[in-house]
């Protein structure tokens, strides 16, 4: 029983800390990456589909990303899209290709994001002690039960505190990695 609630809060809290690495992802850095575009979708013969998923999405050069569709009509609905979404970009086409120049970002801009990169780290840290509250509080509701003793409520509480500890030190790992990325320059 009670390495099935410490596997499971290890899994969710691993889930969190993998949204982390997701949601960094999208914050962009001022250097052209594919994976930036990764959470953009187009409408694709009436259904939603991820942007790679209709194009070939590539890096030019440091600041410019190209987009080549696969369909020639694809390209106005990729641009909507690209300009819709909430990273600030204009694309600009050139017959079947669009091109994505991302702008410099100012240290004003760094800022606000280093801001928006610690709030991130902060809810995946919420996320995971509130994993461990309910792992405890599962823990307490087998003691109740007379499941176990107070040593393995002991014994599994420390457990888990752990593996909470490792995953917070992950997140802070992943924020600071993150934060020395934005004040590159």
């Amino acid at each position: 029983m009670l390495d099935e609630i410490k596997k499971d809060a290890a899994d969710r809290m691993a889930k969190s800390v993998e949204s982390l690495r997701q949601e960094m992802t999208k914050i962009r850095t001022g250097r052209a990456h594919t994976s930036l575009l990764d959470h953009i979708t187009v409408e694709y013969y009436g259904s939603q589909v991820p942007l790679n998923q209709v194009s070939n999405v590539g890096v030019e050069d440091s600041r410019t990303l190209t987009i080549t569709p696969w369909e020639k009509d694809m390209v106005s609905v990729i641009e909507k899209a690209i300009m819709t979404s909430d990273l600030g970009l204009n694309p600009a086409s050139a017959g079947t290709v669009i091109r994505v120049p991302l702008p410099p970002l100012t240290e004003e801009r760094r800022k606000d994001m280093i801001r928006v990169v610690r709030h991130e780290a902060e809810g995946s840290r919420i996320a995971v002690r509130n994993i461990r509250r309910d792992a405890i509080s599962d823990i307490k509701d087998l003691l109740k039960e007379k499941m176990i003793g107070k040593d393995d409520e002991h014994r599994g509480e420390d457990e888990i505190q752990v593996i909470t500890d490792k995953h917070v030190a992950e997140i802070d790992q992943v924020l600071a990695e993150k934060e020395s990325e934005l004040m590159e320059i």
